[in-house]
């Protein structure tokens, strides 16, 4: 197979999508892998380095797309790349298609077939392609918000830990998935009073079993939530319902029970947020401020830490990267239903059903392509 790596162009993305060790995976199998120049070097990893295993460096990203039977990318394509993509080339990547209508018309317009890393999904609904990059986020949220709780910064002006005699702040994450269990890790080590939210009962256990004694879980409902935030200083949004929209658990009247100064941080922007007032913001403007609190919503968190998150997703990806190269779309998605699971828009037909459902589109059987 013919597979091509553009360089990511949405605002303050330095991830690839392909390291050089995949690449080389991919090219001793017989399969002819080219990447644009310079795609790697935000990342850490230069033009030789690609060279060096066999891959044959490209000018642009329209000649990655014009040469290329399988796309791999990190993020969306964006407006400028739409007209790029071709009929029944198979694009491999994070769509989050939910969150944005113009991308899933796009997208169902130029009959492409799309296979969305956050949709592909184990027997025991784990998601693997989503997994690196929600610990990576995770981590980063606390991190973030922490640094934006600084009074510079807009915050409250308090210290995450707090010191001998001052009491530490409090952490609200909403969410027990991998997000929310590495953000409450993140903040609960550095001597946070974290409570963590969720629906799932047994979830909620198993957090209780393994985090440790400054964190403490509770069940997420409104009432819980309304009383929480009252006294929170730092709120993590990591609530995700895969391949759909997220839902609203912080609306836009609750903001004015929260202290000024107080830090909201949503992880869930890809999917739309989980917070009314959130709106994408980007590495170069993280933040705005609505009544007082402090937004802190980047959609491609990870992207400012590339070279962790690029080894870290590539580490994922490569696996089902090649099954698709081996056997093409259709063989390796029949033989792997967490593959099949990830297909999204086959030329130009919605077959993932919370994509249909967001958008009130036509539903089609997946099972109709393969």
């Amino acid at each position: 197979m013919i597979i091509a790596v553009p360089k990511e162009i949405k605002t303050n993305e330095n991830r690839v999508a392909l390291t050089p060790a995949g690449a080389l995976e991919l090219t001793k199998r017989g399969h002819k892998v080219y990447v644009q120049k310079s795609a790697g070097e935000n990342s850490g990893f230069s033009d030789a380095s690609y060279k060096a295993v066999g891959v044959k460096m490209l000018a642009t990203a329209a000649d990655c797309y014009k040469k290329a039977e399988m796309i791999m990318k990190v993020k969306e394509p964006i407006k400028s790349e739409y007209k790029l993509i071709r009929e029944n080339q198979l694009v491999f990547t994070y769509f989050h298609f939910a969150s944005y209508k113009p991308l899933t018309t796009a997208m169902i317009k130029n009959k492409s077939v799309c296979l969305a890393y956050e949709t592909v999904q184990l027997a025991d609904r784990s998601l693997p392609l989503l997994v690196p990059m929600s610990e990576v986020a995770g981590r980063m949220a606390t991190q973030e918000g922490a640094k934006y709780l600084e009074k510079p910064m807009g915050g409250r002006g308090i210290l995450l830990g707090g010191v001998p005699g001052v009491k530490p702040a409090h952490v609200l994450v909403l969410g027990g998935g991998i997000v929310g269990m590495q953000a409450a890790k993140m903040a609960a080590g550095l001597g946070a009073r974290v409570t963590i939210m969720d629906i799932n009962l047994d979830r909620l256990r198993h957090l209780a079993d393994i985090m440790p004694a400054n964190v403490t879980t509770m069940f997420s409902n409104e009432l819980n939530i309304r009383e929480l935030i009252v006294k929170s200083d730092l709120i993590v949004g990591a609530v995700l319902i895969p391949g759909a929209k997220a839902p609203r658990l912080i609306t836009r009247d609750m903001l004015k029970l929260m202290r000024p100064g107080t830090v909201m941080v949503d992880v869930a922007v890809d999917q739309g947020g989980c917070f009314e007032t959130t709106k994408p913001t980007t590495h170069k403007k993280p933040i705005y401020t609505i009544d007082g609190v402090v937004h802190y919503s980047v959609a491609n968190m990870p992207g400012a830490v590339p070279y962790t998150s690029t080894v870290a997703l590539a580490n994922a990806t490569l696996p089902y990267a090649i099954q698709l190269a081996n056997k093409g779309w259709k063989q390796a998605c029949r033989e792997s239903e967490p593959l099949k699971k990830g297909l999204n828009i086959i030329n130009g037909k919605v077959v993932y059903k919370a994509v249909a459902e967001t958008f009130n589109l036509k539903y089609t059987d997946v099972n109709e392509f393969l």
